[in-house]
């Protein structure tokens, strides 16, 4: 079996998850020196971890999330919600209807993260409030 590699440095990580909240230029600087850093994970504590991708989706900052996602960054449901991926969200909550209420990091909702993506994530708004409205009212 191949060793495993070494583990990134834990004050890097939880730097560059801050900086995705926001600073684009840090991020790439970052992703420069460390591209592994680009899925790497930071624990808030009590179950609230957070990617910089995860950052970058609830803040609605779309050009973080897509220098994240060219580096290879792991899509979840939250960025493809605030990147307006309304094909994704859809398949992804009619194949796991609880997704509907899902929490991301701190604890936000999907569709918060679908607001933060402004105009181009209003068909993804759009959807997540038809799917939560009572069926009376569809």
């Amino acid at each position: 079996m191949a060793a495993h590699p070494d583990r990134l440095d834990p004050a890097t990580v939880e730097s560059f998850v801050v900086d995705a909240h926001g600073d684009l230029h840090a991020v790439s600087e970052a992703l420069s020196r460390e591209p592994a850093l680009v899925n790497a994970a930071w624990d808030w504590g009590d179950g609230d971890w957070e990617t910089a991708l995860g950052a970058a989706a609830h803040m609605g900052r779309r050009e973080i999330a897509e220098l994240l996602l060219e580096h290879g960054a792991r899509i979840d449901i939250f960025a493809a919600a605030m990147l307006g991926h309304v094909q994704l969200v859809r398949a992804l909550t009619t194949a796991v209807p609880a997704s509907l209420e899902a929490k991301g990091p701190h604890g936000i909702p999907l569709l918060a993260h679908a607001r933060a993506g402004g105009a181009e994530a209003q068909a993804v708004v759009d959807l997540l409030e038809s799917a939560r409205a009572p069926a009376a009212l569809r």
